[in-house]
């Protein structure tokens, strides 16, 4: 079988390949075993050093790889060569960090020495997803890899000329070959990699769907997993909001990579006192959007990345539209590409599948409510809790109402972001674990205890 890379703006093939056999991902598993030894006995400070070098091939070839991305999945030029940078101030942050991070804690228990060292398990099976396709299996793996693990990667089936590509900035930057390797296969294949056992430890974003299926896997083989399963992140404007700000914030939010991202805005919600003016300022900032052409450098909203998603869409808002809601569609669509435009729901209500599933697209539901309380009611009332975004001027105020949200983060007066420094992840169906940070860097070790007696 082939996989093949499809431009979705015009909708040729970039690149097409074959499909891995279940033999030979045993046998580059295998081959990537050869160098953990070695490379989980370096000192930390010396692995970092590699991800210095990766910092330093990513700047220099940023362009190329920005195009590569943009003509996989469609990102707007621009967005894409911001991805690729934000990778390398990741690894600027590892580089510089994983030595302290992984320090030995000494904890004084009364006996002679006692302390807390941090081992790598060995081989990690990365899983990941195409809406950023650069950020997303560095945000995994340079962590894992700077732990002293080394990684395996599936990535999505529309995106492998970005994984191949990644795969030769490790060799570039010095990694012995093996420390990263990708596999070209599919998810049948992926799952049949977990059932036999052949990793030490396992990493998703994706799906509920797929969370739960690879979770079970996981959990028969007893190995550690984290699981990044996507949201709906409220996007809360209280009365005492800046409007302008909030507005000018829903809109990047909601509308960045097409709204094809995990911690977009995906619900915005307003009381009743400001809900009118928000929409009119959200709405001028929406009219400001230039839809076309992801090579083009002032384009704002690039195509979707795969057809199907278009149609899943429009479903969408049929289902919507059934219940009520009078859309409102922004911009021009272009004659090919697998465009969606930018849309606003007004007077969503709850009971709209816009307002209760993950939207991987630029449509944004305002649902109105009477006060603080019945926003954060609204808020939690999903099964997601990814990010939040809380508006008001009174900092007191919704610092508290943050401890209310049952999210793995809360932003106040700006965007949800992911942030080499900080943890990032969710709860309930949003997922379990965390990324970056001391919290990932630590999630695919062995925390072991070591105590010695007099």
């Amino acid at each position: 079988m082939k996989i093949k890379s499809i431009n979705p703006y015009t909708e040729e093939v970039n690149w097409t390949y074959d499909l891995f056999s279940i033999g030979k991902c045993r046998a580059r598993i295998e081959k990537s075993r050869i160098p953990f030894s070695g490379w989980s006995s370096l000192p930390a400070e010396e692995r970092g050093e590699y991800f210095s070098n990766v910092a330093e091939v990513l700047r220099q070839n940023t362009s190329v790889y920005a195009e590569i991305i943009t003509k996989e999945m469609g990102k707007p030029i621009r967005q894409s060569r911001n991805e690729v940078q934000k990778c390398a101030r990741l690894c600027d942050y590892y580089a510089e960090n994983t030595a302290g991070l992984l320090k030995d804690e000494v904890v004084d228990t009364g006996v002679k020495k006692s302390y807390v060292t941090f081992e790598p398990l060995g081989v990690i099976f990365g899983i990941m997803p195409w809406n950023f396709p650069f950020w997303q299996v560095f945000r995994f793996a340079v962590p894992a890899m700077c732990a002293g693990n080394v990684c395996v990667i599936k990535h999505a089936s529309n995106v492998p000329g970005s994984a191949l590509e990644i795969e030769k900035i490790f060799l570039e930057a010095g990694l012995q070959e093996n420390v990263f390797t990708t596999l070209l296969i599919d998810s049948k294949t992926a799952m049949q990699i977990i059932k036999e056992e052949l990793v030490n430890g396992i990493s998703l974003t994706g799906s509920i769907g797929a969370g739960t299926e690879i979770g079970k896997l996981a959990g028969r083989g007893i190995k550690p997993s984290v699981l990044e399963l996507g949201g709906s992140d409220p996007f809360i404007v209280l009365e005492d909001a800046d409007l302008e700000r909030a507005a000018q914030a829903a809109v990047k939010s909601r509308f960045l990579n097409a709204g094809q991202s995990c911690i977009a805005a995906k619900r915005l919600i307003a009381v009743e006192d400001v809900v009118v003016d928000f929409i009119k300022a959200f709405e001028l900032r929406v009219q400001e959007l230039k839809i076309g052409d992801p090579m083009d450098e002032e384009t704002d909203i690039g195509p979707l990345a795969k057809k199907e998603f278009v149609d899943r869409l429009e479903k969408i808002l049929k289902d919507a539209k059934k219940k009520g809601a009078e859309p409102h569609t922004y911009g021009e669509k272009p004659e090919k590409g697998f465009f969606f435009r930018p849309t606003l729901i007004p007077a969503a209500s709850t009971e709209m599948e816009v307002c209760s599933t993950e939207v991987f697209g630029p449509i944004a539901p305002v649902i109105t409510v009477k006060d603080e309380n019945e926003a954060v009611e609204v808020a939690n009332s999903i099964q997601y809790g990814l990010g939040a975004k809380l508006w008001s001027q009174d900092l007191d105020r919704v610092e508290r109402l943050a401890k209310r949200i049952k999210s793995g983060s809360v932003f106040i007066n700006g965007m949800v972001k992911s942030d080499p420094r900080l943890p990032f992840g969710g709860v309930k169906k949003s997922g379990v674990g965390r990324e970056l940070s001391l919290y990932g860097l630590r999630e695919f070790v062995n925390i072991k205890t070591v105590v010695v007696n007099r």
